[in-house]
């Protein structure tokens, strides 16, 4: 009894000094980790940005406004070439071809986690095509969170700006959900993937 007192303890003075040091989404990311499934709550405040405000690259550099996805649900994926999650290319794509009319799946390549995209764009377009045969629409790697974190993903990641969410990427294959009017709705770990009960409530399908 005494010994899991000690260790009870233990755990709450740890999580009483990461408080200290760490910011409230950081936490988030060590308590939800890949497995996370957290949407948006009620009482969210009204976003002074939507997904319609971006452009961004291709992977070839051609630019391409979000707001032509206007009207559509949106999947957005950090995306990785040398990773554990790697595979879930094949069931992404397989999901933009059974929903791709309404549901649009987008790929951005990021070196963020343990530099597990370290590959050109070029190489990047050719590794998704050659290995899982990838149609959804792929961007120009960024990067998804730190110094140099990439405007889009800014928006998705900060509250003040998309009215609720600052939840970064915990890992590669992280999955952010946008409604039909360009407002973030979801976020979902590397672990969820298409056929998850949740991720499919959120979609409507």
């Amino acid at each position: 009894m005494k010994k899991n007192f000690a260790l009870t303890l233990t755990a709450l003075a740890s999580v009483f000094i990461l408080s200290s040091f760490m910011s409230f989404s950081t936490l988030k990311g060590i308590f939800f980790g890949r497995n996370a499934a957290i949407s948006a709550p009620a009482d969210a405040k009204a976003p002074t940005k939507s997904l319609y405000d971006f452009t961004v690259n291709s992977l070839d550099g051609k630019p391409v406004a979000l707001s032509g996805f206007k009207g559509k649900k949106v999947v957005i994926l950090n995306v990785a070439s040398k990773c554990g999650f790697t595979p879930q290319y094949a069931d992404w794509e397989k999901f933009y071809k059974e929903h791709g009319s309404k549901i649009v799946v987008l790929g951005f390549p990021a070196n963020n986690f343990k530099s597990q995209e370290p590959g050109s764009n070029e190489e990047i377009a050719e590794f998704c095509k050659k290995n899982y045969g990838v149609t959804f629409p792929m961007f120009e790697k960024v990067s998804v969170m730190g110094d140099d974190q990439a405007p889009l993903y800014k928006w998705l990641t900060t509250k003040e700006m998309n009215g609720w969410n600052e939840q970064v990427p915990t890992w590669n294959f992280c999955k952010y959900v946008i409604n039909e009017e360009g407002k973030l709705t979801n976020f979902f770990g590397s672990k969820v993937k298409p056929e998850d009960e949740e991720f499919k409530k959120a979609v409507g399908i």
